[in-house]
């Protein structure tokens, strides 16, 4: 039997992006097609999905809108791999400039509950057979703006008596949680008893990623350490009893990297190609990134870089308070991103007092961000908290040795370079385990050390290229997870 599965997202790579989530929905679907499956994408129609999707069609008329006047399905494909595409065409939602979710003033739109409530009713539609050419066996939705899809296939389970479709629920991230007032469940169209602690209730309020996370079938996470985690106080945001009682439901599958866009080896964005076996490329790279931001141009110099959001949540105010101990040893920072204000300022401010030795881009590039990740020796990945986190992945692929925090996927996948691990031939980074500045500090003093000693750091630096996290692991996990529900 080929199983039909629909991914519900607000993101896919290349069309629309802001942060890790767009590079999963791509590669996961492309992944499960290749072991068997028929999978397709249901997105909003924001401008850059409706620009970029090829052969775009009607399929049908959304009976519900949700407050916009006109609402209709549409199926495309990603130009590219020619992946199914079904897009959600309300103009009066979607059709805004600049970010999907918040506005000019970076205040998230006041409607957004109208607006994805109609994402995931559709996806509850399309698996009652709005396209009648196909229906899905399973509806995986991503994070809180897909969360209405499982809570409107247990409403139409209840009124015709069976599940049109099984549910999954992946948790990209449970701090952003799509939290609006209670006042707003009465337009959602859900019966009155969902709204109950039971239900999509929160704390008096109702929250989107709540009602994924009650009423799918199976909750996934982006790694095996995250899906404990969670189920702590410490990590859990108010949701920990939820997740710890569902437990038996709930499994740690890690992200996968694209390796069709990410590998030196063919990556054309990067100033020179390079492998494991032909490192040489690496170090025009390196000196590439240092004139494009016009650092030194030593090539003994260690380049620390950062590509992420600029955020506590991504350690980065750690980050901050350590950079003087970069600059005093004679390394360098490179930092690409956007965030919150007093660490754009801060950096900023660094930046000016080193020109030599630090530089910053406010702001997001994706071919930058490839040759950032090329041109390092050291990705700084020291979040607070990380689900799955891609940069270190990436990193390894490049040849940069990871800098982490000891938590989430970080910690699933990068192995520290203490003398025992290096010893063992197991080494692959940096790891710290207290969130604390001198913690930090210590990590980048041992990133130093080891790049003093060229073959320790050439055989690690190897070993992290060689390593494989590509999507066919995982995505084989998804497909057993599928098949037990179907």
């Amino acid at each position: 039997m080929t199983i039909r599965v629909l991914h519900v997202a607000s993101e896919l790579y290349p069309l629309l992006k802001t942060g890790g989530l767009a590079d999963v929905t791509a590669a996961l679907p492309a992944a499960l097609i290749e072991l068997g499956a028929d999978a397709r994408v249901l997105l909003p129609g924001f401008a850059g999905v409706a620009q970029g999707l090829a052969d775009l069609r009607p399929i049908a008329r959304l009976e519900r809108g949700f407050g916009a006047r006109e609402a209709t399905l549409e199926l495309g494909r990603l130009p590219g791999n020619d992946l199914p595409v079904y897009m959600v065409r309300a103009d009066a939602f979607y059709s805004r400039p600049g970010n999907p979710y918040l506005d000019d003033e970076h205040v998230p739109y006041g409607d957004n509950a109208q607006r994805f409530a109609l994402l995931g009713w559709a996806a509850a539609q399309l698996a009652q057979h709005l396209d009648p050419a196909w229906a899905p066996h399973i509806v995986h939705a991503h994070d809180w703006h897909a969360g209405l899809a499982g809570a409107y296939l247990r409403a139409a389970a209840r009124e015709r008596g069976h599940a049109p479709a099984r549910s999954v629920f992946t948790i990209h991230n449970l701090a952003y949680q799509g939290i609006f007032p209670a006042r707003q469940f009465d337009e959602l169209g859900l019966p009155g008893d969902f709204f109950d602690m039971h239900g999509v209730e929160f704390y008096g309020q109702l929250s989107f990623l709540k009602a994924g996370l009650f009423y799918a079938d199976k909750i996934t996470t982006v790694s095996p350490t995250y899906a404990r985690e969670i189920q702590t106080v410490a990590q859990g945001g108010g949701l920990e009893a939820l997740l710890k009682g569902r437990a038996h439901d709930l499994v740690g599958i890690l992200n996968g990297v694209d390796y069709s866009v990410w590998s030196p080896a063919a990556d054309e964005a990067i100033a020179a190609r390079y492998s494991a076996t032909r490192m040489s490329g690496k170090l025009r790279c390196k000196a590439a990134l240092q004139q494009r931001f016009n650092l030194t141009q030593k090539h003994d110099a260690p380049v620390f870089a950062v590509v992420s959001r600029l955020s506590e949540q991504k350690g980065l105010d750690l980050l901050l308070a350590a950079l003087p101990e970069i600059v005093a040893r004679g390394g360098q920072l490179v930092v690409l991103g956007t965030g919150d204000a007093s660490l754009e300022a801060g950096f900023t401010r660094a930046a000016r007092q080193h020109p030599d030795a630090v530089a910053v881009e406010l702001g997001f590039d994706e071919t930058l961000a490839h040759e950032i990740v090329a041109g390092a020796d050291v990705m700084m990945v020291p979040s607070r908290f990380e689900p799955c986190g891609l940069t270190q992945l990436y990193a390894l692929a490049y040849g940069a040795l990871p800098l982490v925090h000891r938590t989430g996927g970080l910690a699933d996948t990068v192995t520290d370079a203490s003398l025992e691990n290096l010893a063992d031939g197991t080494a692959t980074g940096f790891v710290f385990e207290r969130f604390e500045p001198d913690a930090l500090t210590a990590a980048i003093r041992r990133a130093f050390a080891l790049h003093a000693r060229s073959r320790d750091w050439r055989e690690t630096r190897a070993r992290g290229m060689r390593e494989d996290f590509g999507w066919a692991a995982s995505a084989q996990r998804y497909m057993a997870l599928y098949r037990e529900l179907v």
